[in-house]
């Protein structure tokens, strides 16, 4: 059975991942200075960085609608067996609601809810493409999908809050006390939705490698199969923490070097790092 994996732009896997496992993405919209961009085509996130930089307002974002959900998997629907669309979290977008009404139209559309972002979505779309490869059946690999989602640990260090101030996610005076201070948030995808876990103080690298520790240190729940390092323009030694914490604490057979794309990089601002696994089923 010939399955084709397709995802929203927002999962973040790398252009090497998605030609490999040939996976399709639809394009969030991209909105700044007045002008709709689409992520990851016509946007990238150093163009967004520059926007800001200069004074310009933060960018937002849009799902795609149902028509332009409908023309994407109109073609794969027709070419293939299957087709199992992996959104972002519901809880953030409305790309999940589109999607489904697209799917409606066609018998052999799939759509899953990743309940995540970045490369907590990806997690599922790398996952999803080797089932496909393995000759699992597509309402299988669904459900398969369903359970490991609800298993997924994203989470992630800001370098600064400015840009999450500009997009309206904390205030100005949250991000000019944390910024003076040398306060480095955690934010963690918990139920769907992006929560403050953790506030580290110091240096971006001893931050991260703190971050590391804790994520990591004395934990018999996390499978060892893959885990993704995701960055924004890390900092230097930022990246090399991580990766010693991982090397140190984990196990993992597979791990992915992966760049956080516009959609999120714009909210979150250069110099965020973070990591991704799933904990064991119970």
């Amino acid at each position: 059975m010939k399955i084709k994996i397709t995802a929203d732009s927002t999962c973040d896997l790398s252009g090497e991942l998605l030609e490999k496992w040939d996976i399709s993405l639809m394009p969030m919209h991209i909105l700044m200075g007045g002008e709709s961009y689409l992520d990851g085509v016509t946007i990238h996130p150093a163009d967004v960085f520059e926007f800001v930089g200069a004074g310009g307002a933060a960018p937002k974002s849009a799902a795609a609608n149902l028509v332009e959900y409908a023309e994407f998997f109109a073609p794969f629907a027709e070419q293939y067996d299957a087709v199992i669309h992996i959104t972002v979290s519901s809880k953030l977008s409305s790309c999940y609601q589109n999607a489904c009404l697209a799917a409606e139209e066609l018998g052999n559309v799939y759509v899953v809810d990743s309940q995540n972002i970045c490369t907590g979505q990806g997690y599922l779309v790398l996952r999803a493409a080797k089932w496909a490869a393995e000759g699992l059946p597509p309402r299988n690999i669904q459900m398969r999908l369903q359970n490991l989602a609800k298993r997924v640990e994203l989470s992630f260090v800001l370098d600064r809050l400015d840009f999450m101030a500009k997009s309206g996610r904390c205030s100005g005076v949250l991000a000019f006390g944390a910024n003076l201070l040398g306060i480095k948030p955690a934010l963690e995808i918990i139920d769907g939705e992006l929560k403050v876990v953790k506030k580290y103080r110091g240096s971006l690298p001893i931050c991260v490698g703190k971050y590391i520790t804790d994520r990591l240190a004395d934990r018999q729940d996390i499978e060892d199969g893959m885990v993704f390092i995701s960055a924004c323009q890390p900092k230097p030694g930022c990246m090399e923490a991580v990766e010693a914490g991982v090397k140190k604490y984990g196990s993992f057979k597979e791990c992915y070097r992966t760049d956080i794309g516009t959609t999120i990089g714009g909210y979150s601002g250069p110099g965020t790092i973070g990591i991704v696994f799933a904990r064991k089923e119970k």
